[in-house]
């Protein structure tokens, strides 16, 4: 992964309280990941950055559309995402984000690079199973689903030949169990 500059908070120069940040997300910015799951992105980030004395609280929240395909008939379709996430940025000895919620930077750092987070928000908030939702409905026409409906059974006739074509004296032995 490399760096980039757009994401780079540099925090040094900060006012104690609240900062905002929005940034555009589309498939460029994935590509710095290399991850190539959606076809299209569209999504909007907030952050808000609030520096205090001791440490940094940063709130990120998410809202957009990713062109993913679907699970069922590999369609693609238009996504939509949310959500959010909070992390606290402590100072310490050394570097450690072994802890989700919590990343600790040496005392001399004077930036904190937000584009990981970023990542791991956006791919966290798209769900495992992605069904286009005309298929919930009813309402998607795609070649395959035609298809199907062409070559689906519409009527099972039941054969009672069978039945009628028994040997009598297959009567007798069935009597003899019925008259114990």
């Amino acid at each position: 992964m490399k760096k980039t500059k757009e994401f780079l908070i540099p925090f040094i120069g900060l006012k104690l309280g609240k900062h905002h940040f929005e940034y555009q997300i589309n498939n460029s910015f994935f590509e710095i990941f290399d991850y190539n799951e959606y076809q299209d992105s569209n999504i909007k980030v907030n952050v808000v950055l609030e520096k205090k004395s001791t440490l940094l609280e940063l709130s990120f929240k998410h809202k957009g559309l990713v062109n993913v395909p679907c699970d069922l008939t590999s369609e693609d379709f238009d996504l939509p995402i949310k959500g959010k996430m909070n992390l606290i940025v402590r100072f310490g000895e050394e570097y450690n984000n072994d802890n989700e919620e919590l990343l600790i930077l040496p005392h001399g750092e004077f930036e904190i690079d937000i584009a990981q987070y970023i990542y791991e928000m956006i791919v966290l908030s798209v769900p495992l199973r992605r069904v286009h939702p005309g298929v919930k409905d009813g309402s998607l026409k795609t070649e395959a689903l035609t298809k199907l409906n062409e070559l689906i059974v519409k009527e099972v006739k039941k054969e009672n030949k069978q039945e009628e074509n028994i040997d009598p004296r297959w009567d007798k032995l069935k009597q003899l169990l019925t008259d114990k």
